[in-house]
Parts: C-alpha cells; structure tokens; sequence
C-alpha cells in the first residue's frame, strides 16, 4: 500500500501546507484528530501496526523513566504514558508523547545546571523500569479492511496531524523527531558507552528538516527507539545474568 498511496499522501500533504500558511492557527481540533487516528487504526490498520504503534508509548515512557531513576534527579514532571488498547489513544496520547520529550529535557537540564554538574556512569543502573517481555496490550482484530501496514498509516495520518493543529504545534511535533539522538547521548553517559548511538539515526535538533519528511522521520523514530529499549533490555538481562553468578 505505501508506494501506491505515497504520491497522494504528497499531493495532500502540499495542499495542507498552503492551507496552513493561510490560515496558521485554525483549525486547531486536537480531539477530532486523536478520534480520527483511532477509528482509522481500528478499521483498516492492520493487527501489526496497532500492537507497533501502541507499544511505541510504552517504550518511550520507560526510556525517559529509565533516564530519571539513573539521572539522580526527582523533579521532573512527565505523563507516563501506557495505553493497553486502541480505545486509549483517543486521549491527546499523541500529542502528549510530544510534550513529555521537551518537558522531560528542559527539566532534566535546568535541574542539572542548578546542580553544576553533568550526567556521569552509574553502577548499579537502575532497570526496573524496562520491561523485559510483552507489554500488556490488547490486540486488534484482523477483518477484511484490516490491510494498512504501519508505515502507510503513519505516512497518512501525518499530514492529518499538520490539518488538524496549529501550524506551531505540528512543527513541534515534526521537531521532536530530532530529539532521539539527545536521549541516546543522555543514556550513553549513564551507562558510560555510546555504542549504541551508531544506530540511533534522528539527530541534529539546531538544524529543523522540512516537515514534508515528517512521515519518514517518525518512522525512524519508531526504530531508534526500538533500538534503545532492545539494547537496554539486552542490559538488564547481562546485569541480572551476573548477578546471578555472583550470587
């Protein structure tokens, strides 16, 4: 479906962006958009992308958490975000998945400054957030309109996100996209290797991309994120392995 799709998906998403720099601020129908998401998944995305799509939330919310309980700072404010099913997405999940990467790094830099001090190794690490196994989704069911691959519905609705909020807010979110390589930089100094920063490819947050790539970003901001959660997962059953023999 993505390369038949993809030259429409274009073609509307160029359409948006005149209609945007018209009219910036208008509409802004945040609700409508996150039902839009919903019932598009629930009807034509396919048992794959939904469980992809909603273990997403569930990933990035261990990977700030992850962040925090190693980081040594305690006031940072975040929405821990953790939908079981497709229902739960309807609640401004999207949007707030946004907000929790730039709340979480201006608070985590703001408190460390106060500090004077930087992030460093830390043994033990703390891994009891990451799950290492299933999540507690429901999965979809799989009917005769249940076809869209998870790369075509993100190509689709990411043009909906830019018709459906503020011009400002959707470059935001395009912009956040950016923000994985600072979060590997971040674990990489709590763990005291930057291995994994070699397949962490979003990067560069000072020099914003055009929002057309949007789809294609986040995209890769799914599989960056996969990445560090596997090799923190990877981690955690090593540290839990030694443990082990020692014990």
């Amino acid at each position: 479906m993505f390369n038949i799709i993809r030259p429409f998906v274009f073609l509307f998403f160029v359409f948006v962006k005149i209609l945007r720099g018209i009219s910036p601020k208008h509409p802004n129908l945040n609700g409508v958009l996150h039902h839009t998401i919903y019932w598009g998944l629930r009807i034509f995305g396919t048992p794959e992308a939904n469980l992809l799509i909603i273990r997403h939330f569930h990933i990035g919310t261990e990977l700030l958490a992850f962040i925090k309980a190693n980081s040594g700072v305690s006031e940072i404010e975040t929405v821990p975000l953790r939908p079981s099913r497709l229902e739960d997405l309807k609640d401004n999940v999207f949007l707030q998945h946004d907000l929790n990467v730039y709340n979480f790094i201006i608070q985590l830099n703001l408190a460390l400054q106060a500090e004077n001090r930087d992030l460093a190794p830390v043994a033990p690490l703390d891994f009891s957030m990451i799950t290492d196994g299933p999540f507690p989704i429901v999965p979809t069911k799989r009917g005769l309109l249940n076809f869209c691959d998870i790369q075509t519905a993100v190509e689709i609705y990411t043009p909906l996100y830019a018709l459906f909020l503020p011009r400002s807010d959707f470059i935001r979110a395009s912009n956040s996209l950016q923000l994985d390589e600072i979060i590997a930089i971040y674990i990489a100094k709590i763990i005291g290797s930057d291995f994994h920063l070699s397949f962490v490819k979003n990067g560069h947050p000072m020099i914003p991309l055009s929002t057309l790539q949007a789809g294609h970003r986040l995209m890769m901001h799914g599989l960056d994120c996969e990445g560090l959660h596997g090799w923190l997962r990877a981690m955690k059953r090593q540290q839990a392995a030694t443990h082990e023999r020692i014990g």
